[in-house]
């Protein structure tokens, strides 16, 4: 994971149990990195962001509990660039491209896809090299 955020200044990781509650913490935690990174909370990234971070935890602690006990997220930012990726366990990897086409919404990763959109992004699947996990990697421009 290390590598794609390795030029960003500001970093932050945190590991939570795959449980409801790890998507409030999730969200929380991303809003004070960001406060303390100085990144404007009115950015129009921010709020569209958050939204996204929430939708990926979301997706963990609903479709990779188990067998994944844990949800990692990684957040990191710099002056005109915010990442974070979500991680768990399970080696399902989603298809972003193309989710919630043929005229029918698929929920969550459509609503992710349309902001990372909409907002200039990318999204990427990233899968552990033993194949038995994933992360799903946001980057917004700020």
């Amino acid at each position: 994971m290390s590598t794609l955020l390795q030029p960003l200044p500001h970093r932050h990781v945190l590991t939570l149990p795959t449980a409801p509650a790890a998507v409030r913490v999730a969200r929380e935690t991303a809003e004070q990195a960001l406060a303390e990174w100085g990144v404007n909370p009115g950015h129009p990234s921010v709020a569209p962001a958050l939204l996204i971070l929430s939708e990926l935890v979301t997706n963990s602690v609903r479709h990779a509990s188990p067998p994944s006990e844990q949800v990692t997220v990684t957040y990191a930012a710099g002056a005109d660039c915010l990442a974070f990726a979500v991680h768990d366990r399970h080696p399902s990897r989603p298809r972003l491209h193309g989710a919630g086409t043929g005229g029918r919404r698929t929920g969550g990763l459509a609503t992710v896809m349309e902001l990372v959109g909409a907002l200039g992004g990318t999204a990427v699947v990233r899968g552990d090299e033993d194949g038995r996990g994933k992360s799903i990697w946001i980057t917004l421009p700020l």
